[in-house]
């Protein structure tokens, strides 16, 4: 079920992804640097804003929904989505403090308020394990904001036009899921329910928040320090990085953390902690190679993905990025389960803030140092920070599992795909275009010989299967 589960979420978050991609493609060549860094500074405020205002709901869908024993918990989160679009015209305030324009603002409120609906209707159909709704859904979603953003890139190149667009997008494609995520909902009011549900998400929301915030906290550092075209063509190659990178992550946790919550419900911890041993080593054997790999070829696929102006800083920040991303994925998709299945929603708190002080006072002071470049300095020693805070409070929470002999073999494979690729890259000296597919290629085979041989992931026996299948589909 884990690999089915995480099959169908990666589908769906690469098309996204292929999408999102065409988007950088188009935007980096049709917008100025400042323009482009007005959308960023609006979609990262959007993104803090709407974590703010649904988290609280999507605890209780996670611990509750997700039990699979019948519980419908949709009743009461549809009058928390009703009181968490209140602080709509909080956020146009907030994003006003922090320095967005009116008019922008005025855009990533809305476009907040239309991830909030959205997100949470996706929460709903993966708590129920309805993989290929969500998918659909996604899709939808990231088909829209291209078309969308494309569109009125013709008519007005302006960044606040984008933002308007992205939030046009959302909605469309939340009402075309109503029904699959909220259809047969029978709405109970329940005031002290409500209560109960945001005092008990006090924790994780604000964890959450911050953790959002840290997420795009060097964009609105550099607008500050240097301007809004030095945070667009910074934004432009991180965003590119932990985009691409944290896709197949976010699409196995889809799929291990509900698994998780019902294996510790039902099954006891000792079923729970073998369930944990294979998740890490299939996130790890994921991850690993996609940001060492990303991180070598990096600057050949700044030159043909990003526009001009923006492929100088791209090549300089996506290798820090790129390392950057494995530290974030381990803390953020696999030790944060150990809060979760405890309930010490506290600890999310505590280890996020402590990782956005650090992240905000040394990103700070290494963009006045180095100029924008320092901010992936500084988010990569946030990161490292973060990563072995969690790790020791785990330790007062649900313990969490560290298979090390699964993990070294994970990392041999990792390392001896990282020498082949940087070998050929050094060999070779073909233009950007040419050299990207042999490079990808080569790191692609040599970790799947690589995985083969340690039998990673128990990848032997998926990888006959798929040939199996294969072989099947073509004798027919």
């Amino acid at each position: 079920m884990l690999i089915g589960q995480t099959a169908i979420n990666f589908a769906a978050n690469v098309l996204s992804a292929a999408f999102g991609l065409i988007n950088v493609i188009v935007f980096t060549r049709l917008f100025a640097p400042a323009e482009f860094g007005t959308y960023v500074l609006g979609t990262g405020f959007a993104a803090i804003a709407s974590t703010f205002m649904t988290t609280w709901l999507h605890l209780p869908i996670l611990r509750e929904q997700a039990r699979g024993d019948g519980t419908d918990i949709r009743g009461i989160i549809v009058p928390g989505l009703v009181l968490a679009s209140l602080l709509t015209p909080i956020a146009y305030l907030g994003a006003i403090l922090v320095g967005v324009a009116s008019g922008p603002a005025l855009a990533a409120a809305g476009l907040a308020l239309a991830v909030s609906f959205f997100e949470t209707g996706q929460v709903l159909l993966r708590a129920r394990l309805q993989a290929f709704t969500v998918m659909k859904a996604t899709i939808l979603r990231a088909v829209m904001v291209s078309v969308l953003g494309v569109a009125v890139v013709m008519v007005s190149p302006a960044g606040v036009v984008l933002l308007l667009s992205s939030t046009l997008a959302y909605l469309l494609a939340a009402c075309a899921f109503t029904r699959a995520a909220w259809g047969g909902t029978v709405i109970c009011y329940d005031g002290e329910r409500l209560i109960a549900l945001i005092k008990a998400g006090i924790p994780l929301t604000m964890s959450l928040t911050l953790s959002a915030l840290s997420c795009v906290i060097d964009r609105f550092i550099i607008s500050h320090l240097i301007g809004a075209g030095a945070a667009g063509q910074y934004t432009a190659g991180a965003d590119l990085v932990r985009q691409t990178l944290i896709i197949p992550a976010v699409s196995a946790s889809a799929a291990f953390i509900p698994l998780a919550v019902q294996i510790h419900a039902n099954r006891g911890r000792e079923a729970l902690r073998f369930h944990l041993d294979e998740c890490l080593e299939f996130l790890l054997a994921i991850v690993l190679p996609a940001c060492l790999g990303f991180a070598i070829v990096s600057s050949h696929i700044a030159n043909v993905v990003l526009g001009p102006d923006f492929r100088t800083m791209a090549a300089e920040v996506m290798p820090i990025v790129s390392v950057t991303v494995i530290f974030q994925i381990m803390t953020q998709q696999y030790l944060h389960i150990s809060f979760l299945l405890s309930a010490r929603n506290s600890f999310y708190l505590w280890n996020t803030g402590t990782a956005l002080a650090v992240n905000l006072v040394v990103s700070y002071l290494l963009i006045q140092h180095l100029g924008a470049v320092g901010a992936a300095w500084g988010r990569l020693a946030a990161e490292i920070f973060g990563f072995f805070g969690t790790l020791l409070l785990t330790r007062w929470a649900f313990p969490m599992p560290v298979p090390y002999l699964r993990l070294t073999r994970v990392l041999i494979a990792a390392i001896v795909m990282a020498i082949v690729v940087r070998g050929l890259e050094l060999s070779l000296n073909p233009d950007d275009k040419n050299a990207l597919p042999i490079l990808l290629i080569s790191g692609v085979v040599s970790y799947l010989a690589m995985c083969w041989v340690f039998d990673i992931a128990k990848s032997r026996r998926h990888m006959s299967r798929g040939l199996l299948i294969v072989r099947n589909a073509l004798a027919r």
